[in-house]
């Protein structure tokens, strides 16, 4: 803890206790006194230098925004770039455990945060695939040893072409596992729709849609709601029908001049991680990408907005929330990460994953009884 912290009286004071329960893992090396976590949160390494963002890394890199570009401040990083690129890639390559990145409270409940040492690119490799699987897997076994009760999975970890949602687990350790595995798409859906202007009469919904639960959710929703949802693919928009109440059907239409490479009009558009410069080009001026994905799009337009991805304000009662989570701000946390702390709190028996997802209004209003707070979209 900084020295000004104590001069200044600013200091967190269960930084210490949680800081050495952080450092404890169980293993061959060391005992083990975090029997009694409630909720695990299962991220991973995005870029290579994003190990410098963790709490574990640099402080000053910790309590900002991960970014993809870096400022003349951050010379350093570019000295460090050759170890970064050959120490920490190899290492990340063979290192075969998950480990502790951070501690937090939130009342009477206790959070971990464990993170997979592999990066985005990683996760892209098919061949790949498989022994991450069994990295997640592994630590979803190790947490359910320990008697944790829920744990989340962020960022790829719940990817579709991955695991199915995480379903695969459940089906590898059918009737075995007492922890509750919850992917939060629920609550990502809920975060999204809640983030329309109440205005909204119709959005365009683009990227791989049926192949995303969250899409699929939102989808729907907003159709039932009676906006209009404009797709750009005829093959999801006959597949993402099926998905949506007979009554709310005429919502859901194709949009022809998007795909005759026309002008769009719509002003909202509710993106993937894919969007492309291309596609972002196309949009008129004054538009608002909403993301309904776990990685946020590149901001390339400066006459358009750019929601955060889905994302909460945190309760002041959430304790030794130093360290931003990826590229969200300061004492903001994803949607997915929270649906997990909400799943313990709620005490729901149910295992959101694979095509399984909780009722997202529900999951939202308890998202927001519990002191989340909902987050001004990001320009």
């Amino acid at each position: 803890m900084p020295i000004y912290d104590y001069i200044y009286g600013t200091i967190d004071r269960s930084s210490d206790s949680v800081y050495e329960k952080s450092l404890k893992r169980s293993g061959e090396e060391e005992e083990e006194s975090a029997d009694d976590v409630d909720v695990v949160h299962l991220t991973h390494l995005t870029t290579p230098e994003s190990i410098y963002h963790l709490r574990i890394g640099f402080a000053s890199l910790a309590s900002k925004p991960h970014r993809y570009t870096y400022t003349l401040s951050q010379w350093y990083l570019q000295l460090l770039w050759p170890f970064t690129a050959s120490c920490s890639v190899l290492v990340s390559w063979i290192y075969g455990r998950t480990f502790v990145s951070e501690s937090n409270t939130l009342d009477k409940l206790k959070l971990q945060t464990w993170v997979v040492p592999r990066y985005i690119v990683q996760y892209n490799l098919p061949w790949r695939r498989e022994a991450i699987n069994s990295l997640i897997e592994e630590a979803i076994l190790e947490a359910d040893a320990k008697g944790v009760k829920v744990i989340s999975l962020g960022l790829l970890n719940q990817g579709e072409e991955l695991n199915r949602n995480g379903e695969i687990y459940l089906e590898r350790q059918p009737n075995k596992l007492k922890i509750k595995v919850v992917d939060g798409s629920s609550l990502a859906a809920a975060v999204v729709v809640n983030s329309l202007p109440k205005t909204t009469a119709h959005v365009l919904l683009r990227g791989t849609v049926t192949a995303n639960k969250v899409a699929n959710a939102v989808a729907s929703s907003l159709c039932q709601m009676g906006i209009k949802v404009a797709t750009i693919c005829k093959d999801d928009y006959e597949k993402l029908k099926l998905r949506i109440p007979v009554e709310a059907q005429h919502n859901l239409v194709l949009s022809t001049s998007y795909a005759a490479h026309k002008t769009v009009t719509m002003k909202i558009w509710l993106v993937g991680d894919d969007l492309t410069g291309k596609e972002q080009a196309r949009a008129p001026k004054g538009t608002i990408f909403i993301p309904y994905t776990q990685i946020p799009p590149r901001k390339l337009r400066k006459d358009c907005f750019y929601h955060s991805t889905p994302a909460m304000i945190i309760p002041p009662s959430l304790s030794n929330m130093h360290s931003c989570e990826n590229w969200l701000g300061r004492r903001v946390m994803s949607a997915w990460r929270i649906a997990g702390i909400i799943h313990a709190l709620e005490g729901w028996d149910l295992n959101e994953c694979g095509q399984t997802m909780c009722d997202i209004h529900q999951v939202w209003h308890a998202s927001l009884r519990h002191g989340f707070r909902p987050l001004f979209p990001v320009a």
